[in-house]
């Protein structure tokens, strides 16, 4: 499980978000599970500074890689950090 810090001042509504980029609906709080094609099972949580992502890959490897673009673009927006900003959070663990 992946925790991704969320920017201070950031104040994004994480359940909106899911909903606007995978169309799943349900409380983020409490915890949501869901798939999405070419990333795989996705069990997500919210919690006040931090977004828990847990994601197990699918058996078959799509070739679609506009996937990657919009998962990426969903952390922008939720956690308020680009890719670069997000990967220096992991090298400080």
């Amino acid at each position: 499980m992946r925790e991704y810090r969320i920017k201070r001042g950031h104040d994004a509504d994480v359940g909106v978000l899911v909903s606007e980029y995978f169309g799943v609906k349900g409380d983020i709080y409490k915890g949501i599970n869901f798939e999405v094609d070419g990333i795989g099972k996705i069990d997500m949580r919210c919690e006040k500074s931090a977004l828990f992502i847990d994601i197990e890959p699918p058996k078959k490897v799509s070739g679609d890689y506009s996937v990657i673009k919009k998962w990426n673009e969903f952390l922008l927006e939720a956690t308020g950090k680009t890719t670069k900003e997000r990967k220096k959070d992991f090298g400080k663990r």
